[in-house]
């Protein structure tokens, strides 16, 4: 018998589940771009139930497992988002499971930096750095990589960007910002008290702060002036390095837009340099 489609599933379903398994059965209908790769207890925590509420009602649905359930979820988000994708059977797409929730999961956090809030934020954040006298850079334990990341990809565009290592120097470097630099932090779970304190400090100096984070309401968002955000990876529960350099990048993409002529003449430089010594094997 064929499967039905899941959100037709659910309709048919719905009056024979529990209150507690029709509260689970809204949420994944209203948000089935995002629960698609959540795990039962992130699902269950945003619908206000249980992790085995959660678990029930992919048996009351009829399938074998919560991971069935998503699974058949994933693979129609899949299909919806690739119209001449062939149809896959859930043995084959099983046997890439591991690798394939990733890839998806990647995807999933990619399109979600494309929302108008964060479109707006962006631009704010170019317009900031474009003006900065100085940016400084600072993030530190994991979040240092996609710190040094920005640090060399600004650097390649325009003057005067400098990057904190995650060992220290930070109030050594500050002292030479002026009310019109920029502070761009990276900070993401688990905080570093190091980055919040940081923070607090530009803050309380008055110079603009751009953080790139998890949510808005982080310990470092909270009190930044421009907060760019990306989203948990629900499969690992960690943070995607993918979506943060990929929200680097717009960043990169906006400042080239709006500044060409200044990056042409800091790139003839570079590359004058770059000749001259003999930087590159090319």
């Amino acid at each position: 018998m064929e499967q039905l489609p899941f959100q037709q599933l659910v309709k048919e379903k719905f009056p024979f589940l529990s209150a507690g398994q029709k509260k689970v059965a809204n949420y994944l209908i209203e948000n089935l771009n995002q629960a698609a790769f959540k795990t039962a207890f992130q699902i269950g925590r945003q619908a206000a139930v249980s992790e085995t509420t959660v678990i029930r009602l992919s048996y009351a649905l009829g399938f074998e497992s919560f991971s069935e359930m998503q699974a058949i979820i994933q693979e129609e988000l899949l299909q919806q988002s690739q119209p001449g994708y062939r149809n896959v059977s859930l043995k084959e797409y099983r046997s890439s499971d591991s690798f394939k929730r990733v890839i998806l999961n990647e995807i999933q956090l990619l399109k979600q930096l494309i929302n108008q809030t964060n479109v707006q934020e962006i631009w704010k954040a170019v317009d900031a750095i474009i003006k900065a006298d100085q940016v400084l850079i600072a993030g530190h334990m994991l979040s240092h990589a996609a710190a040094y990341w920005f640090s060399y990809m600004l650097g390649s565009i325009r003057d005067h960007v400098t990057l904190c290592s995650p060992t220290g120097e930070f109030f050594e470097k500050f002292c030479n910002l002026t009310e019109n630099s920029v502070v761009v932090v990276f900070s993401f779970p688990r905080y570093s008290n190091d980055t919040i304190k940081l923070a607090e400090c530009v803050a309380k100096h008055g110079i603009c702060l751009i953080t790139v984070t998890d949510r808005l309401l982080s310990p470092v968002g909270r009190i930044s002036d421009i907060v760019l955000t990306t989203e948990e990876n629900a499969q690992t529960g960690s943070n995607s390095i993918a979506s943060v350099i990929s929200l680097v990048d717009l960043i990169i993409e906006g400042i080239h837009e709006k500044d060409q002529e200044r990056i042409q003449i800091h790139q003839q430089k570079l590359e004058k340099l770059y000749s001259s010594f003999d930087v590159f094997n090319e």
